[in-house]
């Protein structure tokens, strides 16, 4: 039996989880993970080495390149087979998030398992209470807070599990 694999982590929660065919409303689906769309995102979109990526993730460069391999596969398949991607599940955690109060000016950090699943634009300063704020990046650089999603993949095993 294989051991179950440590959490991917991702940096947020996809916008969108479903892509059809042209024309398409009903067909058959390719379930792409959320861990393997960021493996996506990471190596194809910001072009990181495959070490890089696999620290980004906290999992191992041979993990990240099995990840990548399945989600490229599976991308594929759909493009050529005329499939719908439906991106759900998998074995992820969302980053821990940084946010500054834009009323008061207080910095918090957000843990993935806090916050009993809500989104980022639905977490309150802890400090005033405002729901204006900016998620401050690892390099500091600021962006305003949309209405991405936060929280952990269903697929099992990490704080106990959503």
């Amino acid at each position: 039996m294989a051991r179950k694999r440590c959490c991917g982590l991702v940096e947020r929660e996809p916008y969108c989880r479903r892509f059809l065919p042209e024309g398409q409303r009903s067909v058959e689906s390719v379930e792409l993970y959320v861990e393997e769309l960021e493996a996506v995102r990471l190596k194809d979109i910001e072009g990181l080495e495959q070490v890089d990526c696999a620290v980004q993730m906290g999992v191992s460069r041979a993990t990240f390149q099995r990840i990548l391999q399945s989600a490229r596969q599976k991308i594929a398949t759909a493009l050529i087979e005329g499939l719908a991607i439906v991106i759900k599940g998998g074995n992820y955690m969302v980053k821990n998030r940084v946010f500054e109060c834009q009323d008061c000016q207080h910095v918090w950090e957000v843990a993935p398992c806090s916050e009993g699943g809500k989104h980022g634009y639905e977490i309150p300063c802890p400090k005033c209470g405002s729901l204006k704020k900016i998620k401050v990046n690892e390099d500091g650089t600021k962006h305003a807070c949309g209405g991405g999603h936060h929280g952990h993949g269903h697929g099992g095993g990490c704080c106990g599990g959503h």
